[in-house]
């Protein structure tokens, strides 16, 4: 197989997962409450086996799950991703401990994860993130929360001389699934003034004392909030990976994840298209079809045309993941940027091309205008995804000239 097509037996599977959204997964979606966690949405997602894929599937199948998904129900694909984001630093970085604790309650929809990585005033500059992790020696003396010590060694056995406990104190935004989630994959400060090389990932759960939060009402339909954090306890057995290193843990999930932000993007990129080629079809004016207008007919080709390319960058950008290239984080970039501004003006395209009956309340195209908006600026926005294909255009070029000059 290639980046570049599919096999009989995904497409199979892509066809399966659209009819299963629409017929298992879209009626749930439908019985929730706009920007409240849907459980029973989640829990047929576990019963379906779709949860349990983020953590044995490679990004292509990812990517395929995601769009497939989004084509009919974008309140389940977002569900399922939200999902993958804040337990795949688990996955990938936790302890057995960690892992054995928290993994299976994820893959069968008990228990909610999230990814916090977001600000007040870094957002894009995740990098510039303030949220403080002070050493509390004192808790660790007395051996954390609850003073049980760990069964099995933490990934800080070997940094003696640092500290193993902190209380975590700042804010945290734009945290989806907060403050409805179980637990929360935290990113905190541990060394001031280090900048990415200062920060330390935590597995935090929702009952540890000083952590509150807020909803936020926003343009889409989803759960997203603020966290409060006023010296939560956390200790050595809470890091994910090692400290100060947290921001390759953040990094790492996010190529990971940019390219399936692509495939979500895809995805309602094709239901607004197949919307738009119904409409043009069903719909008569000015003596004939829409369809037969050419000015209509180059529309659709051109909103066919950039779809298709996307998802081509798509694949190609979660293959080079699964392959290891050395490249992923300028195509991950790259497809989340392409597929995210291809969405959007391809739904914007279909909707005008429907008119005003798309701007009803309640019509597909009036929920994919509010879905497709903010998948250009969460995990990070278009402008950030040009800066990291520049700095990795500059890089290789660099590289390739001092290794031509030796």
């Amino acid at each position: 197989m290639t980046a570049f097509s599919l096999e009989p037996a995904q497409l199979a599977w892509c066809a399966e997962l659209r009819a299963l959204a629409a017929e298992r997964l879209r009626p749930l979606a439908e019985k929730g409450e706009p920007g409240r966690v849907n459980r029973a949405l989640l829990a047929e997602l576990g019963t379906l086996g779709l949860l349990p894929r983020l953590f044995t599937s490679g990004a292509l199948d990812l990517c395929l799950m995601r769009e497939s998904l989004a084509h009919a129900c974008t309140e389940a694909e977002t569900a399922l991703a939200l999902q993958g984001l804040g337990a795949h630093p688990v996955h990938a970085h936790g302890t057995e401990a960690q892992r054995a604790r928290w993994l299976p309650r994820v893959s069968d929809g008990s228990a909610v994860a999230a990814f916090a990585l977001s600000e007040p005033d870094a957002g894009s500059d995740a990098a510039a993130l303030t949220l403080g992790a002070e050493p509390d020696a004192d808790r660790a003396d007395a051996g954390g929360p609850g003073a049980r010590p760990s069964p099995v060694p933490t990934p800080l056995a070997a940094h003696r001389d640092g500290p193993s406990a902190w209380r975590l104190t700042g804010e945290k935004c734009w945290i989806s699934n907060a403050p409805e989630a179980d637990f929360y994959t935290v990113f905190a400060r541990t060394t001031p003034g280090a900048g990415a090389r200062g920060v330390t990932a935590f597995l935090v759960p929702a009952d540890r004392p000083g952590l509150t939060g807020t909803p936020l009402d926003m343009l889409s339909p989803h759960p997203i909030g603020a966290l409060a954090f006023d010296a939560v306890p956390v200790t050595a057995d809470d890091v994910l990976g090692e400290a100060d290193r947290g921001f390759r843990v953040a990094m790492g999930t996010l190529n990971l994840f940019r390219p399936s932000v692509g495939a979500f993007a895809v995805g309602m990129a094709q239901a607004a298209l197949d919307a738009a080629l119904a409409h043009t079809t069903a719909r008569e004016a000015f003596g004939g079809r829409l369809r037969d207008l050419q000015t209509v007919a180059h529309q659709t080709a051109e909103m066919a045309l950039r779809t298709e390319a996307a998802r081509l960058m798509v694949y190609a950008a979660a293959t080079a993941y699964d392959d290891g290239a050395p490249d992923v984080p300028r195509r991950s970039a790259m497809a989340k940027l392409l597929a995210t501004e291809t969405a959007q003006y391809v739904v914007d395209r279909a909707v005008q091309l429907h008119g005003a009956r798309a701007l009803r309340r309640g019509h597909l195209l009036e929920h994919l205008y509010r879905e497709v908006r903010a998948p250009r600026v969460y995990e990070g926005a278009s402008e950030v995804q040009r800066g990291i294909i520049a700095k990795e255009l500059y890089r290789t070029l660099d590289a390739t000239t001092e290794e031509a000059g030796s």
